[in-house]
């Protein structure tokens, strides 16, 4: 079947701007001319059903035209299909059913939205949403209320603590703009070379900020009860923490 690029962006659900970018960026082959018509084929309608599938999965549109290049220069499509399964992150979910698997009221984590300690993730379709690992950092901080800390101090705590981080965060960005993405003889060429920074850069940043925050909790926690002289807790304590160190993968 044929198509103009207006009836192809009623098939496959997608702005005639945004059908235009794929082929200005390599994901889509551009059509074949009639004249002075530009025909596309059920072939563009496939290649289009792919790639919102491989975006709705977590695929950057660059990781996708590599993919796809490696299928057109002769992979298989089962060669694809399983490295999309095997690099995919799982799929993210809404507040409503977050709060379902949590088991909570909407309500409750609207309110914990609303403090900025629960902030869901801007996908690349446009949406938010929370992924499984969040469900677990979730179920975590609901396990802290099951021995006995109290939610108002502990939101509290959370809170005071996410206004710091927020501005340290602020401060790592102005770091990385000015030196990184912004440095002298920048250009738009570089853009490639920039986004590489940064997913280098996030596991070490990441990783360095948990080792410092468990080194400093650990520390002070066991300053604490050699002073109280509770030599007990203390040797519990001392085997759980070796057991229990933060395990970092530095890339």
């Amino acid at each position: 079947m044929e198509y103009s690029v207006d009836e192809l962006s009623i098939e496959s659900g997608l702005s005639v701007d945004t059908i235009r970018y794929y082929q200005s960026f390599g994901l889509l082959p551009g059509p074949e001319r009639r004249g002075r018509n530009a025909v596309y084929s059920d072939s563009h309608v496939d290649r289009l059903s792919l790639i919102r599938s491989m975006s709705s999965r977590g695929f950057s549109l660059k990781a996708i035209r590599e993919l796809l290049a490696g299928r057109d220069s002769g992979g298989s499509d089962k060669a694809l299909l399983a490295a999309i399964e095997e690099g995919a992150p799982a799929e993210q979910c809404s507040s409503e059913e977050f709060a379902k698997r949590l088991g909570i009221p909407l309500a409750l984590l609207r309110s914990v939205e609303r403090t900025g300690l629960a902030e869901p993730q801007l996908g690349e379709d446009g949406r938010h949403g929370y992924s499984p690992s969040d469900l677990g950092i979730a179920r975590g901080a609901i396990k802290l209320l099951g021995y006995g800390l109290p939610l108002t101090e502990l939101l509290t705590l959370a809170v005071k603590h996410d206004r710091a981080v927020r501005k340290t965060i602020d401060k790592a960005i102005d770091l990385f703009d000015d030196h990184i993405r912004k440095g002298e003889d920048r250009s738009e060429a570089d853009s490639d070379a920039v986004a590489e920074a940064y997913k280098d850069l996030l596991p070490v940043v990441t990783g360095l900020v948990a080792h410092h925050f468990q080194r400093v909790l650990v520390n002070r926690a066991l300053a604490r009860l050699r002073k109280s002289g509770e030599r007990g807790v203390l040797e519990v304590a001392l085997k759980t923490t070796s057991r229990s160190r933060l395990g970092l993968k530095w890339r």
